[in-house]
């Protein structure tokens, strides 16, 4: 199997990434943008594609100072919790009855363990959410997800709120499993994503295959 730097090399070499990287090197020249360049893909460069389990799709990342670095949904440890991650860490402890390995909301422990944090769009300009939508990055994830769809079996997908369950067109069920809820802001939170005991139902699916369980 290739590794993720063949996979993004492939990706690179195509036009419209090239536009995008003009586009998106311009902005960081000129404007405060997250997360910090060198943090882009920090989400391939900390789950390895040969131990890739699980995919937890974001949208865009956080948009205030020190929040977003490169993983969906994760912030530092010293940055308070944004309210999506506060729903994470209360669902977690509600369907598994314990506290999260990652109760300070720095995911990274989850990548490790083989589970990709991927936003749809993986830059965004200081307090302007979705600004970045619609340069390139979408046609970028919509091709890497592609890729596993291919390349790899019985990876579960966790798709929170409808831009990532749009997703599921992507994905084959005859070999991958699709998971799905509402996104958990505080938005949209009470209409399903309270409940949805992904975290238990991830962990069943991975002893079914005779894989390690990941320790959220």
């Amino acid at each position: 199997m290739n590794s993720w730097k063949e996979v993004l090399a492939e990706e690179e070499s195509k036009s419209y990434y090239k536009k995008l990287k003009k586009e998106i090197d311009e902005r960081y020249k000129t404007k405060t943008i997250f997360p910090s360049y060198e943090n882009i893909f920090k989400a391939f460069y900390l789950t390895k594609l040969q131990d890739l389990k699980v995919v937890i799709l974001g949208q865009d990342p956080y948009h205030g100072m020190g929040q977003a670095q490169g993983l969906a949904f994760s912030t530092p440890k010293q940055i308070k919790n944004p309210p999506s991650m506060v729903n994470i860490l209360k669902e977690i402890n509600s369907d598994l009855q314990k506290e999260s390995l990652c109760k300070d909301g720095d995911l990274t422990s989850w990548a490790n363990q083989g589970v990709l944090l991927l936003n749809t769009i993986l830059t965004v300009e200081e307090s302007k959410p979705k600004s970045h939508h619609k340069l390139g990055w979408e046609i970028f994830t919509d091709n890497i997800i592609k890729y596993i769809n291919e390349n790899c079996q019985d990876v579960i997908f966790l798709l929170w709120g409808s831009p990532a369950i749009e997703k599921s067109k992507l994905i084959d069920e005859n070999k991958h499993y699709i998971l799905t809820a509402p996104h958990p802001s505080p938005l949209s939170a009470y209409r399903g994503f309270f409940g949805c005991k992904h975290f238990s139902r991830t962990n069943e699916i991975l002893k079914s295959l005779n894989k390690s369980t990941i320790n959220w």
